[in-house]
């Protein structure tokens, strides 16, 4: 199809943020979609993935990956339909998954490294699951938890954020390989979903009950192995619980992104000495070369019935600002997903 009417709505990155993000943070902008030269694509944009690690990348402070710039288009990672083409590696109509960023379009190689395109097969999944366990959350969850906690079967596995994305394919997998798993969530509705829905032994409602007097009440034996998506006090809770040769995960810290304060570590760490455990970090990039070795097996237990997924869904690009702000505040029930596009 010819491009050269479409114009490309864009949200960049305006400011730093200082604590939570406001819309003053970010710029909307337009630009016309160019013609494209041997070699490139574009790609319309379907779906795109909001994360917790977006609040990082917008920080001037040294990571896994570089900041944000300035007046950069927001980075993030989606599924698009290819709709023009003049490369060998991707035809007009094939959906693709990578870094599309924050707008309607996205213009440029076939083989760009950064933004990392490949083919995603609608008939094996909806688009949507590929941004969630089939995508880097699935891949994160499925890896932080095989290749850092190591679970044997029997062990007890506690995840905070267990209804979110990366929690809920822990829990998962985790009952596949044979453990007991106990969720750690907010609000009675994600609690009864993880439990009734996703099949975990239990679940902790940290809003309205003591995390201490749960863990003690769900996890009796203690804790294996702990997968962190939020850190803070329930980190610390946890801690307190965990059994001799303990892993814990830690992938994220929700409660800390938005802190105008340094960053609250973790005050029972001495736990890990008592105990011979060990704390260790998960980036996904790092196992990328294997990712399809996840996908594969998740996609087998989806066939087969036996793994579930929820996507939450925001229509608009428009809405990107106040559906970010969702993950902080603890509004999104499942993966939370922006629908640019229809498909």
């Amino acid at each position: 199809m010819s491009t050269a009417a479409l114009m490309n709505q864009q949200i960049r990155l305006a400011a730093r943020p200082v604590g939570m993000p406001k819309p003053s943070d970010w710029n909307v902008t337009s630009e016309a979609v160019r013609d494209i030269a041997d070699g490139e694509i574009v790609v319309k944009t379907l779906y795109l993935s909001l994360d917790p690690a977006m609040r990082g990348w917008m920080n001037d402070a040294k990571s896994y990956i570089r900041p944000v710039a300035i007046g950069e288009v927001m980075r993030a990672g989606g599924i698009g339909k290819v709709i023009a083409s003049k490369s060998p590696k991707f035809a007009v109509g094939d959906a693709v998954s990578g870094g599309i960023g924050v707008q309607e379009y996205w213009i440029g190689a076939a083989d760009d490294k950064t933004a990392g395109f490949y083919r995603v097969d609608e008939k094996v999944a909806p688009l949507p699951k590929y941004l969630n366990a089939l995508g880097m959350p699935g891949m994160t969850a499925y890896f932080g938890l095989l290749e850092v906690g190591m679970p044997k079967a029997g062990e007890t596995v506690v995840v905070s954020g267990a209804a979110g994305a990366v929690g809920q394919t822990v829990g998962q997998v985790a009952k596949h390989k044979g453990c007991r798993v106990v969720g750690i969530a907010g609000g009675k509705d994600k609690c009864d979903f993880v439990v009734n829905e996703l099949g975990f032994d239990a679940c902790i409602d940290y809003k309205n009950e003591s995390v201490k007097d749960g863990l003690k009440t769900h996890c009796p034996q203690g804790v294996d192995i702990y997968f962190d998506n939020v850190g803070g006090d329930i980190l610390d809770a946890v801690l307190t619980r965990i059994n001799m040769k303990a892993r814990i995960i830690i992938c994220g810290a929700i409660s800390q992104y938005n802190n105008t304060a340094p960053v609250k570590g973790p005050a029972n760490y001495l736990s890990l000495l008592v105990n011979r455990a060990r704390m260790e970090g998960i980036v996904v990039f790092d196992y990328a070369d294997r990712y399809h070795i996840g996908a594969a097996e998740m996609a087998t237990w989806m066939k087969e019935g036996t793994f579930k997924t929820r996507e939450d869904i925001v229509e608009g690009l428009e809405n990107f600002p106040d559906a970010l702000l969702m993950l902080f505040e603890g509004r999104n029930f499942g993966k939370l997903i922006l629908q640019v596009a229809k498909e």
